[in-house]
């Protein structure tokens, strides 16, 4: 449980898991709410646990990529059914999915 602790992990997953191959900004824009500060500690953190691949290109400006490895697709398959069941929840019951600007105006 480590591995996904956080809130913004899962989502990173499924970010790179949706689009492949990203850069920094790439992700920031596709995860609404998330500070830069948030972001560089999960990514170095699930680059440390062999989720995330990170690919840097020595050139001007600098280059790095984002891309999931074969651990974090089969995470990612594994978090699948949590997705479905939270999908279902939400249709059962009325909700409107929870945006991720939310949580930051909540708290």
């Amino acid at each position: 449980m480590d591995v996904v602790a956080g809130k913004w992990k899962s989502l990173i997953l499924w970010e790179l898991h949706e689009h492949g191959t990203r850069r920094f900004a790439e992700l920031r824009r596709g995860l609404p709410g998330v500070s830069e500060k948030m972001l560089i500690q999960h990514l170095r953190e699930m680059e440390e646990d062999g989720l995330v691949h990170r690919e840097v290109y020595r050139q001007v400006p600098p280059k790095v990529e984002y891309s999931l490895t074969g651990q974090g697709v089969s995470l990612n398959a594994a978090l699948a059914p949590l997705a479905a069941w939270g999908t279902e929840r939400i249709r059962r019951i009325g909700a409107d999915p929870v945006s991720f600007d939310d949580d930051a105006k909540a708290g």
